[in-house]
């Protein structure tokens, strides 16, 4: 049995971390799903912005620019039509799980970041405008965000929120997600809203790679992840949660993203093997999930209790790294690097498409 196919035995879901239309019309997509057990995808600005780098969206981007569109409503329009198709081809792992699986994700505007109420406005027009049951839409568990992402699951839109570093970041996105869910209850409305919290695991090593001796190298992220597990499970057993159940809601799952390895001299299923865990999604780019497919470790279940997380954690404060302060910096500095890679994207876009209609202009002469 493949690894891919043990970590689906574990009850891990194992989401594809791209989208690009050319695996779409290649049938790459499929083929991930059909043979690496893979059951969902999500997406970001930099990973369409390599894809439209590529040429591939010429034809289309040529198209939709001569109607006059705004630059951030064509590639909007551009990424709704890649993720419906992506939405669709999920759609028979979404009916069979009865929603738990088979999402796609569509972020909001990250300009919008520090501002709640656009943010949440726009997340209930892009939902709308996708028109897929199984579409989430990214919404960062910042401050500013966290009433957005309870407006949006009172509002009935599924969200996956991003951004996410530390046990105390991921308690604050579930209580939002739990308290919009409390007012559908409320509201007598169906308490169904898919959610997941996403929370990003190789910047912390990253973050720390030359600051620490090399005893304690590529451990933080880990120690950080079985903290935010044992909080996801704490939660679990909660009197809270356990009364939102008992009114047919549905638990916001856990989904541990940044998990391609950063360090050359680490395993490249580093992430991957060590998160295994029921009930979560892994989300992966394509070089992790071929490689893990390929010559995978097979996951052990991570210890719900936190395992060894304090001691390792205790480590890393003897070494002069403050965990708390360092999950508020990655926090604000993947803020910016979203708002940075969209700018870029929308840029590029721009430069795409009047690089485009000065071709036609002149091939027309």
């Amino acid at each position: 049995m493949k690894a891919t196919e043990e970590l689906h035995e574990l009850g891990q879901s194992i989401w594809l971390d791209n989208i690009t239309r050319e695996m779409l019309d290649t049938g790459q997509l499929q083929a991930y799903i059909d043979d690496y057990s893979v059951t969902g995808l999500t997406s970001n600005p930099s990973i369409f912005d390599k894809a439209i780098a590529s040429g591939y969206y010429d034809d289309a981007i040529r198209e939709k620019a001569a109607t006059g569109i705004d630059h951030e409503g064509l590639f909007l329009e551009l990424a709704i039509e890649d993720l419906r198709r992506a939405a669709d081809a999920l759609l028979p792992i979404h009916e069979r799980t009865a929603g738990v699986d088979g999402w796609v994700s569509l972020e909001v505007s990250p300009l919008l970041a520090y501002d709640t109420n656009k943010t949440g406005k726009a997340a209930r027009a892009l939902h709308e405008r996708a028109a897929r049951s199984n579409l989430l839409i990214k919404i960062p568990g910042t401050k500013e965000g966290l009433p957005a992402i309870e407006e949006s699951i009172a509002a009935g839109v599924p969200i996956n929120v991003t951004l996410l570093f530390s046990a105390d970041q991921y308690r604050a996105a579930a209580d939002a997600f739990m308290r919009g869910i409390e007012r559908r209850i409320e509201a007598e409305q169906d308490p169904v809203v898919g959610s997941v919290a996403s929370l990003f695991m190789s910047r912390w090593d990253v973050a720390v790679q030359d600051q620490v001796p090399a005893n304690l190298g590529d451990r933080l992220a880990l120690a950080v992840g079985l903290q935010v597990y044992r909080a996801y499970r704490e939660l679990m057993d909660s009197d809270r949660w356990q009364r939102l159940e008992n009114a047919g809601a549905r638990l916001q799952r856990l989904l541990w993203a940044s998990t391609s390895t950063k360090d050359p001299k680490a395993p490249d299923d580093l992430y991957v093997q060590a998160l295994g865990a029921p009930f979560t999604v892994n989300t992966v780019p394509d070089s992790t999930l071929r490689a893990f497919y390929d010559h995978g470790h097979t996951p052990k279940a991570m210890a719900a209790d936190g395992g060894d997380s304090e001691a390792t954690l205790a480590e890393f404060a003897d070494a002069g790294i403050d965990v708390d302060a360092l999950a508020a910096k990655l926090q604000a500095d993947g803020a910016k690097g979203f708002v940075d890679s969209w700018n870029d994207l929308i840029g590029h876009i721009e430069e795409q498409s009047s690089a485009l209609a000065r071709a036609g202009t002149e091939g027309s002469r």
